[in-house]
This record gives C-alpha cells, structure tokens and sequence, in this order.
C-alpha cells in the first residue's frame, strides 16, 4: 500500500523575530555592522532594527545580499523597509530631533525591519499600519 501526500500541504519553516537595539551596533564600524546584521538574517530571522542605516550601508547590504543569490544554499535576498516619523513638527521639534539624532548617532525615530526573502514576501507600509507579508 502507497500512501500519497496531499498536494496541498505546506510545510512552514521556522524563523523567528529579533530586535536589534541601535546601542548594539552605535560604535560598530559600517563593516561589523553589515556583517552583524548579515550574520542574524542568514539565520533565518527577521531583524526589526532601532533606528536606520547610512544610506551607503543600506545600498552596500543590499549589493553585498543580491551577490550572495546563487551561493549561499536556500538564500534568495532580503526584504528591507524602513518606517520613519510623519515629519510634521514644528522649528523646535525639527531641532529637537536633529539634537538627539547627533548624540545617539543616529535616527531613533526610524525602524528598519529586514527579513529573508524565503520568509517575507513583501513589507507593506501605510501611515496607520505595518504589513509583513510571510511565504508560505
């Protein structure tokens, strides 16, 4: 007797959700950074970060994702979606934000979330709502 698989099964992969606070790679150099950042997608984790990248650094991981397509077994990218502020504030509050984003090093008012393209299939913003949309 054969038994036959159901064509409709899914298998879901495991992953899990990680915070990255900004404090954790402040005084990283842009290099340990990526690699940090890198090290926690490819372990199959979506990486919710405080804060923003350098635009460099966000073009750099993208560039540095899209060579490893092809070599790395089971990777087909990232998604990448950075969430910020409305930016309606005033003289002061433009002044406040630019006071503290220059202490800390960086913008705390943003989120960066990163995730494997074999588990997020798209990140959808709109100003009242995050969507992360999984594969299945």
């Amino acid at each position: 007797m054969v038994k036959k698989k159901k064509k409709n099964s899914v298998k879901i992969k495991g992953f899990s959700i990680q915070f990255l606070p900004y404090s954790e790679i402040r005084d990283l150099n842009s290099n340990e950074r990526l690699r940090k950042i890198l090290g926690i997608i490819l372990g199959n984790n979506i990486l919710i970060l405080q804060g923003k990248l350098k635009s460099e650094e966000e073009t750099r991981l993208i560039g540095d994702t899209m060579a490893m397509i092809g070599h790395v077994k089971n990777f087909k990218g990232i998604e990448l979606a950075v969430i910020s502020g409305n930016g309606h504030q005033g003289f002061f509050g433009y002044m406040k934000k630019g006071i503290v984003n220059v202490l800390s090093g960086g913008d705390l008012g943003a989120i960066t979330i990163i995730g494997p393209a074999t588990i997020v299939k798209e990140i959808k913003r709109n100003p009242k709502k995050i969507e992360l949309l999984l594969n299945k």
